[in-house]
This record gives structure tokens, sequence and C-alpha cells, in this order.
């Protein structure tokens, strides 16, 4: 019974993760001035690769220039 509880819990959870990362990062890369095609390149990353969001968190570009 106490799996099953924290199963119910953990569901939830990753599921607004699961929905809320790829937002976030598409929102950054929106915010973002890349150097040259990086900006589009890390949106069709984040769109269209399972695990995008987390993928684009980890090798995202480092020297972008904010607005």
């Amino acid at each position: 019974m106490f799996p099953f509880a924290i199963l119910i819990l953990l569901i939830p959870i990753l599921v607004i993760l699961g929905l809320l990362l790829p937002i976030i990062a598409i929102i950054d890369i929106l915010n973002s001035k890349f150097q040259g095609n990086d900006n589009l390149l890390m949106l069709l990353i984040v769109l269209f690769v399972p695990f995008g969001a987390i993928l684009y968190f980890i090798v995202r570009p480092y020297k972008r220039i904010r607005t």
C-alpha cells in the first residue's frame, strides 16, 4: 500500500515538471540572443528531442547576450 501512495504523489509532480521545463526552456531561448543559428537550433532541440529541455539546460551556450 505504501509504494502505491508514493506513486500517486509522484506522478503529478513528474507531469508538472514534464510540462513546465520545456515552457521555461522556450521562454529562456526566446529571451536570449544567441550567436548565429544557436537560437533556432536550441528551439528545435527542446521541441522535437525527447528530454530536450533537460538537454538544453545542460548544453546551452554560456556566452549569451542579454537584452
